[in-house]
């Protein structure tokens, strides 16, 4: 809920394209700037204990805001502050969990796991803008008191696990976030995928701020824009509930190119630069990300050990989150100074050019199954 509900706060706020693409990109900021020092936390300390702690922060910093917009009180920088402390939290949440996800998951379900995963969270996708976008109309501050309570949920969730979220450490064992990058680097699939998804990154995080942007622009309700969010995530979940089927009828080379090939799509938005276009262009494009998704995440869960994973993944968010950032700035900029159609062919353009070098890669074209690769 407060993913819609953040930028429509700050255009609320400020009526200003360039403002809410800053509040998109301190969104993804702390992917960048702190996943290495979560994943060393992550392969060092109790993971659960770090993912309780990471709701609680989380939790906080949302219930501030809450506060501040009921009473009135809410100003930009606030909601800059809070933006970033809350997705900081569930950077550090999310390295606990990657290692968790290896932890109780067997080896040969991995891919259908992280299937299952995705559908999770496009459900909670599907159902979570349109509530958020319909309370933000209702009160400014009630998609973030809800959102803030909901944390509650997530720390009961974890609670009730009883299975142990990592393997036994070696006493006085080496933790150092280079030690997860070297192993990383050493691994050609892993290194050619990382520009990729890097790339699509950039789309994926700046188009969704230009569909709100352009649709604010439209005169639609913020129920109506949270809609467009929802259609985004009906697609994720759509296509991570046929993924599996997906793996079954085609190649793993054609299932990894899915999702970079489908940025084409956005061509469609450059001939006729409508909304609602752009909107069913983002959906489409969505729905390839659980077929490639899944399955860089079964090979990089395969490919690096339990010790080393928290900090391999790490280095790995890092280096393709660099872009994440760059999307919404890119697009409330381009938004404000120049012209729709260039915003969009600036965001798409990388997602293709990814394309043709992984149809072109080694790496991907002599890929083995996941049977063929040692647990």
């Amino acid at each position: 809920m407060s993913t819609i509900a953040y930028p429509l706060l700050a255009l609320a706020l400020t009526g200003s394209a360039a403002k809410a693409g800053y509040v998109g990109a301190i969104q993804f900021a702390p992917v960048v700037l702190l996943s290495a020092a979560a994943g060393v936390a992550s392969d060092r300390f109790d993971r659960r204990k770090l993912m309780i702690a990471s709701d609680a922060t989380g939790a906080t910093a949302v219930g501030v805001l809450a506060a501040a917009v009921l009473s009135h009180h809410e100003t930009l920088w606030l909601l800059l502050v809070v933006v970033f402390v809350d997705t900081s939290a569930a950077v550090v949440f999310r390295a606990g969990a990657g290692g968790a996800f290896k932890a109780v998951v067997p080896q040969p379900q991995l891919a259908d796991a992280s299937s299952v995963a995705m559908a999770r969270m496009s459900t909670v996708r599907l159902a979570g803008p349109p509530a958020g976008g319909a309370l933000f109309g209702l009160s400014r501050g009630v998609p973030f008191l809800a959102d803030a309570i909901s944390y509650a949920f997530s720390t009961a969730s974890l609670l009730l696990m009883r299975t142990r979220f990592q393997e036994e450490r070696e006493p006085g064992g080496r933790t150092h976030f280079r030690e997860g990058l070297a192993y990383f680097w050493r691994l050609p699939f892993l290194r050619t995928t990382i520009g990729m998804i890097a790339a699509s990154n950039f789309a994926a995080s700046g188009m969704p701020i230009a569909v709100i942007v352009l649709a604010h622009r439209h005169g639609l309700s913020s129920a109506a824009i949270g809609g467009f969010v929802a259609l985004q995530g009906a697609m994720l979940l759509a296509g991570s509930t046929v993924s599996p089927l997906l793996r079954r009828l085609f190649p793993m080379r054609a299932i990894l190119l899915s999702e970079f090939w489908m940025g084409l799509v956005y061509a469609g938005f450059l001939v006729w630069p409508n909304v609602y276009v752009l909107a069913v262009a983002v959906s489409l494009h969505a729905f390839w990300f659980p077929n490639t998704d899944s399955a860089m995440t079964a090979y990089s869960y395969t490919l690096i050990p339990d010790r080393l994973l928290g900090r391999a993944m790490a280095a790995s968010n890092t280096l393709r989150a660099v872009s994440a950032p760059l999307g919404p700035l890119a697009a409330g900029l381009l938004l404000s100074h120049t012209w729709p159609r260039l915003t969009i062919f600036v965001l798409a353009v990388p997602v293709v050019v990814a394309a043709v070098v992984g149809t072109l890669s080694p790496a991907i074209r002599d890929l083995p199954s996941l049977d063929a690769v040692p647990a």
